[in-house]
């Protein structure tokens, strides 16, 4: 999730025409707190997804669209942000972040299990790497 600006984007153009599911670490509950409150406000920031997906605060012209539009905010652990990286090395040989693996790990964890028929796309981005890195 981060500060929310994707998840944004992605709101505004699809306007409710898809399932749009956040995916955070547990470490950095950053949206999933500014839900709860009604409004964006400071959350802890930690986990090996610091770099990218851990501000203290979600926003404010991200937040109505997650609120109008985001289904829900998984959590992820860490240790599911690992497999996940790893995962999309050792089958796809690729290289990701520790945030871009969020949403897989939600996918491999089990904390998001699709409906029958349903088609999933998961966004894989950001630079904050090392190659091939996985301690």
């Amino acid at each position: 999730m981060g500060g929310g600006g994707l998840l944004g984007g992605i709101a505004a153009w699809y306007e409710g025409r898809i399932r749009l599911i956040g995916v955070e670490p547990e470490a950095a509950p950053t949206l999933t707190r500014a839900l709860a409150a009604g409004h964006p406000v400071e959350a802890e920031a930690g986990g090996i997804a610091a770099d990218s997906l851990a501000p203290r605060k979600v926003g404010e012209l991200m937040f109505p669209l997650a609120q109008r539009y985001a289904e829900r905010v998984l959590l992820v652990s860490d240790e599911d942000i690992r497999t996940a990286q790893r995962r999309l090395w050792d089958t796809l040989r690729i290289v990701t972040e520790p945030g871009a693996a969020a949403p897989f790990a939600a996918l491999l964890s089990g904390r998001y299990e699709p409906r029958a028929g349903e088609r999933v796309g998961i966004v894989l981005s950001g630079g904050n790497t090392t190659a091939v890195n996985f301690t």
